[in-house]
């Protein structure tokens, strides 16, 4: 197995809505805002290669959205998927599999492309994996996060008949894949998300998605506001954190502007940040 960290670009949040109660005094120490208090962040995807397999883990935000849209985000960076996939010596028809952590739209907008026909997977010989707890909790979205469930993003997958179904039981939280690697379910930030957990180098690399951002999201409480059940986020990050403290993950960071993956340790006060390293490294 290889892996590959592939930045799709920069954007910014608002501050106070990525470290939801904490205050700025607080998250600004390693997340400095603007004037407009708005933060930068990654949108960091995976890439495995897998004997036959070419497997991206989530796609970032695309471009198929329109300025009005785009002008709330501030996207800024050269990088792209595309130019970081060839740079590998890859392309799109390459990828056999898309593994979805979760479909808001920073996650899953470069999974769909707009053609002069309408909207089409950008991957047209990928398996595009999800599981169907999450997929109706998109599909059919609170009023809460209607703005981060896009049905362009989501729809054309099914309509393709490349979308495919991991078991996924509720209650379960750890689960295996046909992809031949497991991944925790978390449900906090919104409903059965998936963090792949991967064997790599002799380490465990688990891909973090949204429940841990980035390394000033370490601490326990430093949970965002965007999450729909913030203190089941807090218990699955204690539960998660601790087990990769104690076991030595490496945590693969996708929104972290700087780190590309940490390692914990444990303290008195809970997980803490041990080192952070590349991918690579």
């Amino acid at each position: 197995m290889k892996l590959h960290s592939l930045n799709t670009g920069f954007f910014k949040l608002d501050g106070g809505a990525m470290f939801g109660v904490v205050p700025k005094q607080l998250w600004q120490r390693t997340n400095p805002a603007d004037e407009n208090n708005l933060c930068t962040w990654a949108m960091r995807s995976l890439l495995i290669e897998d004997g036959n397999r070419l497997i991206l883990v989530d796609t970032g935000i695309g471009n198929k959205q329109d300025d009005k849209f785009f002008s709330h985000y501030h996207l800024h960076g050269t990088d792209s998927l595309d130019g970081n996939l060839k740079a590998l010596g890859f392309q799109r028809s390459d990828i056999t599999d898309v593994f979805l952590t979760h479909m808001h739209f920073d996650h899953v907008g470069g999974a769909v492309e707009r053609t002069e026909k309408g909207l089409r997977p950008a991957f047209s010989q990928a398996t595009y994996w999800t599981n169907e707890r999450h997929w109706q909790w998109a599909s059919m979205p609170n009023a809460r996060e209607k703005a981060s469930f896009l049905a362009d993003n989501i729809l054309p997958l099914q309509e393709s008949g490349q979308l495919a179904f991991i078991d996924a039981p509720e209650g379960q939280q750890r689960v295996g894949t046909p992809l031949g690697f497991d991944t925790f379910v978390v449900n906090g930030h919104t409903d059965a998300q998936m963090c792949p957990i991967l064997d790599y180098r002799g380490e465990k690399v688990v891909f973090m998605a949204d429940l841990l951002p980035s390394v000033g999201h370490i601490p326990l409480p430093y949970v965002m506001g965007y999450d729909t059940r913030p203190l089941l986020t807090l218990g699955e990050k204690k539960e998660i954190l601790t087990e990769a403290a104690d076991r030595g993950y490496r945590l693969f960071l996708e929104h972290d502007p700087a780190n590309e993956t940490c390692t914990l340790e444990l303290t008195e006060k809970g997980p803490r940040l041990a080192y952070t390293r590349t991918l690579n490294d």
